[in-house]
């Protein structure tokens, strides 16, 4: 028995290393932040210049309001979300037109059913190969001006899809878009009417999904095979923006979520507090948590500025205790998420295309508050390849900055559209989702 035990691990060892071996030989970009959720490519190549006439590989025409979900890459396959407004209509024009607390540019609920789909395209020549309607339903809430019904993006592990469409449900799919299963967690209730947004995360056999919004906000874990509810816990805050971060650190596997409230650590297989840090963030959390150096860097930027590094090897709270390793209270993000790239820690001030660089062990900031000429507002979380850093605005111009402790500017690219997704890159190939073209960027034919 102890001979057949001592087989069957050795067994697993060999299939958990070959399978990582195959992953990492296949060209992917598994999450809207890319290889564990980092942002940086570490054999991407991708070219430094482009224009409409220069390096661009393909260019493919977007229909319906779907742009800002930044694409997925697997193999050769690339995949989005997507929302179509149908002709057909529901209730009245008065009744449409009636937004519960709607404020500022928070939209009103439409009169049209939408078709939500997950599109799938070959990344070489950017022919579509299949479109999965996963549902049609008439939205419950309006969104808001810059985004639609489909600012989530989609996970895989290359050999499912999980595409979360919060209100309109969870749903998982093959490579080749047969929909395996769906969950429904039911309608959430966003502040101002301005629509759901924040990606999932894969832990282990779980899919991730955090749902912060008005009414009884919620994280859970879904098995990703059979989408059976394994956990499910309450969460003290409202709506928010943010995806959750996995990482394994102090023996653990740690679902890192940020909050206005607190951040929380969260046990991936049972969904038990492991910790949590108060006094920090902003509200409307946006960003997603990067990790590195044994420590995550949280950051938030409506009403307020916030950067913390705290220590992922403790439990408990760790509010204003050492764990909190050092923080910024200046020139953090509203909605672009930061970037560690070879101990650098990025940040973008509010939504404004002013950066600062700081060491991420340290905190000593290298340059803090450089405007980058050409951008006028950023959505899109920069990435990192070839030792540099690419910055999108949403005016369709891309700064190319030297990865280094002094701000370099490389190049200043600009296309004719308007960049919210965060850019993709796999191998020499940049991926630019925009809100009218899906842009296919290389040197290499």
């Amino acid at each position: 028995m102890k001979n057949r035990q001592t087989v069957n691990v050795f067994r697993c060892c060999l299939y958990t290393l070959l399978g990582s071996c195959v992953s990492a030989a296949v060209p992917q970009w598994p999450t809207w932040r890319g290889p564990g959720m980092s942002g940086v490519s570490p054999d991407g190549r991708p070219p430094l210049r482009w224009s409409e006439t220069e390096n661009i590989r393909w260019k493919v025409k977007l229909t319906g309001d779907g742009s800002n979900s930044t694409p997925v890459v697997w193999g050769d396959k690339l995949f989005f979300q997507m929302a179509v407004p149908t002709d057909q209509t529901e209730g009245s024009e008065a009744e449409a037109g009636q937004q519960t607390e709607r404020r500022g540019p928070g939209g009103r609920r439409p009169r049209n059913v939408y078709r939500f789909s997950v599109v799938c395209l070959d990344r070489h020549t950017g022919k579509t190969l299949w479109e999965t309607v996963v549902r049609q339903a008439r939205p419950h809430e309006g969104h808001h001006s810059d985004h639609g019904f489909a600012s989530y993006s989609p996970i895989t592990d290359g050999v499912h899809l999980w595409a979360n469409f919060g209100s309109q449900g969870l749903y998982c799919l093959d490579l080749d878009g047969q929909l395996k299963w769906k969950q429904d967690f039911g309608p959430f209730t966003i502040r101002a009417g301005f629509g759901e947004g924040g990606s999932p995360a894969l832990a282990g056999d779980a899919v991730i999904v955090l749902h912060d919004h008005e009414g009884d906000s919620f994280i859970a874990a879904v098995h990703k095979e059979t989408g059976k509810i394994l956990w499910k816990k309450k969460r003290d805050e409202k709506t928010s923006w943010t995806s959750p971060l996995v990482v394994e650190a102090a023996g653990k596997m740690q679902v890192i979520v940020t909050g206005h409230n607190r951040t929380r650590s969260y046990d991936a297989k049972t969904g038990d507090i492991i910790w949590e840090c108060g006094g920090g963030q902003t509200q409307n959390v946006v960003p997603t948590p990067v990790t590195g150096f044994g420590m995550v860097f949280c950051t938030s930027g409506f009403r307020g500025a916030k950067l913390q590094a705290i220590r992922l090897d403790r439990t408990g709270d760790l509010t204003g205790t050492d764990a909190v390793v050092w923080e910024v209270n200046q020139h953090t993000p509203y909605v672009p998420s930061p970037l560690l790239y070879e101990g650098k820690l990025y940040v973008f001030s509010s939504n404004n295309p002013v950066l600062s660089c700081y060491d991420a062990q340290t905190g000593k900031p290298y340059y803090t508050a450089q405007r980058l000429e050409g951008l006028n507002m950023v959505y899109a979380s920069p990435v990192g390849a070839a030792g540099r850093v690419y910055a999108v605005g949403r005016n369709g111009t891309v700064c190319v900055l030297k990865n280094s402790e002094t701000l370099e500017v490389l190049a200043v690219n600009k296309l004719e559209d308007g960049f919210d997704c965060s850019p993709v890159i796999v191998g020499p190939t940049l991926y630019l989702k925009g809100k009218q073209n899906l842009y296919c960027i290389s040197e290499e034919k």
